[in-house]
């Protein structure tokens, strides 16, 4: 199997929930990081990906603990 290689469209960060579930390596793209907000709007962007999610599989959209960039 080929190792992907980082592009640098997307940071990915790992998810702790406040239910005691992980994600690890949810992709939020680079270019909504940065500036005077920092990784701050990968929250918003993870929250509405999980928003989606729970739309689709009908369960209820967990509540985010806390966020990590992965790797770190």
């Amino acid at each position: 199997m080929a190792k992907r290689r980082d592009d640098g469209k997307y940071v990915l960060f790992d998810v702790a929930y406040a239910d005691g579930s992980r994600a690890s390596n949810r992709k939020v793209p680079t270019e909504l990081l940065g500036g005077l907000d920092g990784d701050d709007p990968a929250r918003t962007e993870i929250e509405t990906q999980d928003r989606r999610i729970a739309e689709a599989s009908g369960k209820p959209q967990r509540a985010i603990l806390s966020l990590a960039r992965a790797g770190r």
